[in-house]
């Protein structure tokens, strides 16, 4: 166990999140996501629900100050409803460690699969919200010291 490291964040996410770039983008997938169809790169957080994995990975990984919307989700197809209460959750701890610094954008069902197939990896969880997934993509460390 290491201080300031989520629990709920395994080793095999720790390594993903660490050899991801500027840029690269992961999928947070909720238990109904086909996520094996569109990515090669499978991680397994069974049992654990998205809030609880953003609320690891935000404080270790940033996210992309160059783009507008550093983090998606997908919107209801035509007919289905979505919950706003998921979308506020994730927002809630976006701003936590974010400062209110982005929205959260929404894109079609389509497209966020075909940008799950190009994503650096996705992360199968065991969400049972409704359309509980999300994207986030991945920013520099600022002011960081090299050494």
């Amino acid at each position: 166990m290491l201080r300031g490291i989520s629990p709920k964040l395994s080793p095999e996410l720790l390594l993903t999140l660490y050899r991801m770039e500027h840029g690269d983008e992961i999928v947070l997938a909720d238990a109904h996501f086909p996520g094996e169809s569109y990515c090669t790169r499978i991680v397994r957080a069974d049992g654990h629900i998205i809030t609880d994995l953003l609320d690891g990975i935000l404080p270790l990984m940033p996210l992309d100050s160059y783009v507008d919307f550093p983090m998606t989700m997908m919107e209801a197809v035509n007919g289905d409803t979505f919950d706003p209460r998921v979308e506020q959750s994730y927002k809630r701890i976006l701003d936590k460690y974010e400062e209110n610094r982005y929205k959260i954008r929404k894109i079609e069902k389509e497209e966020f699969y075909k940008r799950s197939a190009n994503s650096f990896a996705v992360v199968m969880s065991g969400e049972t919200a409704k359309y509980g997934n999300i994207i986030l993509q991945k920013g520099i460390i600022e002011n960081a010291e090299s050494g």
